[in-house]
């Protein structure tokens, strides 16, 4: 199972570095590729999957609170690091580094290694994760960034972008569907499953591609701390508290394969928007995405 669910996926990622390396792909692609995922393919993925999934009569409110709760300890234990030892100018890209995740990776792990099944309570789980992990990172990277002043604009401008996010659109839109309607018609589903199907290739080759070995060597410390509080130390807090909550079956392997994912390459650009060090930013992205292939192992290893 743990080879059948890693493979496909990390091989797409590694075609991306491959491709760009080869001048098969270009930046000018790869950011459009970035675009038509975020905002059309992908929000037809979680429309599809959970809108025509059945509904669920019940939502486990202890798995989405315990998941919340490892994120906030996690998020707490980055400051007193950042108290401890970490400049300023790294201080908010390392806080985000510690907790924040890669969508498209998890996506695709969830629907290789658990199928349709699972792709509703990750819907729901990136759904409300993306606006908090958002608040928590705007608020640190502006607390320590250059020019406090410009932090309320910049707070607003973000609290805009996640109203109207379109992945959380998406899954709210596919909730509302999947219990007002029900069913797709043929022909919607069919047009649905066929820009569903770009999705995940399409988002890995784009990762991959984007990936930047240069900036590792200069800040492969403060970098492995970070994939240690994200790949370690989350997915333990995590599995932690979703046992003593009660959590088990489909909701705790969802949420262990969110606690051991690569941080988002979205942490790069909102570093750069905060005036924070995005060469960090880049040096863990690229770690944790090479790390993730032994935290999920395990993972599925354990809990699949």
């Amino acid at each position: 199972m743990v080879l059948n669910s890693l493979f496909p996926v990390f091989a797409l990622i590694v075609m991306g570095m491959a491709l760009k390396h080869w001048h098969l792909t270009s930046t000018d692609f790869l950011r459009t590729a970035d675009r038509l995922v975020y905002f059309i393919f992908f929000p037809a993925l979680l429309f599809w999957k959970i809108g025509g999934a059945p509904p669920s009569p019940t939502v486990n409110g202890l798995f989405y609170l315990g998941v919340v709760l490892a994120i906030l300890c996690i998020y707490l234990g980055s400051l007193a690091y950042i108290w401890w030892r970490v400049p300023a100018f790294q201080a908010g890209t390392f806080s985000q580094n510690c907790y924040r995740f890669n969508t498209y990776i998890g996506m695709a792990i969830v629907i290789s290694a658990l199928g349709d099944d699972g792709v509703r309570p990750f819907g729901f789980l990136i759904g409300f994760l993306i606006p908090m992990n958002n608040i928590l990172a705007v608020t640190t990277l502006t607390w320590y960034a250059e020019g406090h002043s410009t932090g309320t604009g910049r707070i607003r401008q973000t609290a805009k972008a996640m109203i109207t996010n379109p992945l959380i659109l998406a899954c709210l839109g596919g909730l509302v569907y999947s219990r007002a309607v029900g069913d797709f018609p043929p022909f919607v589903d069919n047009g649905l499953g066929l820009m569903a199907g770009m999705t995940l290739p399409l988002a890995l080759l784009s990762i991959g591609g984007a990936l930047d070995l240069t900036g590792i060597r200069d800040h492969w410390k403060l970098s492995l701390v970070s994939a240690c509080f994200k790949l370690v130390a989350l997915p333990l807090v995590g599995w932690m508290l979703l046992r003593g909550m009660g959590v088990d079956g489909l909701d705790l392997q969802v949420g262990m394969i969110y606690f051991a994912l690569p941080i988002s390459p979205a942490t790069y650009v909102l570093a750069a928007q905060l005036k924070s060090d995005t060469r960090l930013t880049s040096a863990t992205i690229v770690l944790t995405t090479a790390l993730s292939i032994i935290s999920l192992a395990i993972v599925l290893t354990v809990f699949g």
